[in-house]
């Protein structure tokens, strides 16, 4: 009987994940015709793995964003809202997009920000040929590329786009924030004219903080992370706070000291730690990047 209740349980479990996945926004890929250097594997199907508490992905070859509008109840006089791109964990093996990805994106819409989950391709897959900087990090930035070129029409404001990160996907994040051009002015494509420079940068329990540095006028950043994580990132990240800090970055930093790596974020939480959200959209209010509700 036990276990005729947990195969429901668990059966239950993943039809609800399906049908999430059914009431998706569609993705939007970063390259219609292909990325460079993936063209011939662009339309390899995507490896998913989905059970209770994950719903991870890898083989991408085809990156792309999938877009979580605000819903505005005057759609004709519409404020543009402040945007986050959502780069998931998964140690660059593969993207969890549950609660570092699809759970976050709603919780953002639906509090007035819109929110975008990048599916970047992967360095250290088993067999991977790609590399962070060329390959991930390219992702990251043509991302950010393409929100501020479909701004009007997604109706989001492109001086107010940030970037966040998970983990692994924490160092997309700080990469991005560390390294940016404004873009190509006489590029052919509208996409590559935009500036890929994040406005603001949110780090939570980000990994490789060994190779972050720290420059005046970067962007100003909210950083999380549990006590219990190991010491490159509880340690880490303090200090390197403290260089935000002498540096004259607007910085804020929480850690929770109940809770150690991968918290995300996951819907009816009842710990501290899984209502980091609340305090980032504190901090976003205090910043002048968005409104109050």
């Amino acid at each position: 009987m036990k276990k005729s209740l947990l195969a429901l349980s668990i059966g239950m479990m993943v039809l609800v994940c399906g049908a999430n996945a059914a009431e998706r926004p569609a993705p939007v890929f970063l390259w219609p015709e292909g990325a460079p250097g993936s063209v011939e594997r662009m339309k390899e199907p995507e490896k998913e793995d989905v059970g209770p508490g994950k719903c991870n992905v890898s083989n991408i070859h085809h990156p792309s964003i999938t877009p979580y509008l605000v819903q505005a109840k005057d759609a004709g006089n519409a404020k543009p809202s402040s945007a986050i791109l959502i780069c998931p964990g998964g140690g660059h093996k593969v993207l969890c997009l549950g609660h570092e990805g699809y759970d976050l994106a709603e919780w953002f819409a639906a509090h007035g920000i819109a929110a975008f989950v990048l599916k970047n391709r992967l360095a250290r897959e088993p067999g991977s040929t790609y590399t962070v900087d060329d390959h991930a990090m390219a992702d990251t930035r043509r991302a950010l590329r393409m929100i501020r070129s479909k701004a009007k029409e997604w109706n989001v404001d492109p001086e107010k786009l940030g970037v966040l990160g998970f983990s692994a996907g924490g160092e997309l994040a700080a990469l991005a924030a560390m390294q940016s051009d404004e873009g190509k002015t006489d590029a052919s494509n509208p996409v590559d004219r935009m500036s890929c420079r994040p406005n603001f940068q949110v780090l939570i329990y980000p990994g490789s903080s060994n190779r972050f540095t720290v420059e005046k006028g970067m962007p100003p950043v909210f950083i999380a992370l549990g006590a219990k994580d190991r010491d490159d990132i509880s340690l880490g990240m303090a200090n390197l706070y403290l260089k935000y800090k002498a540096a004259g970055v607007p910085a804020e930093l929480h850690v929770y000291s109940n809770a150690g790596h991968g918290f995300g974020y996951r819907p009816n939480t009842k710990d501290a730690a899984g209502n980091w959200p609340i305090r980032l959209k504190e901090w976003m209010v205090d910043s002048g990047i968005c409104d109050r509700e």
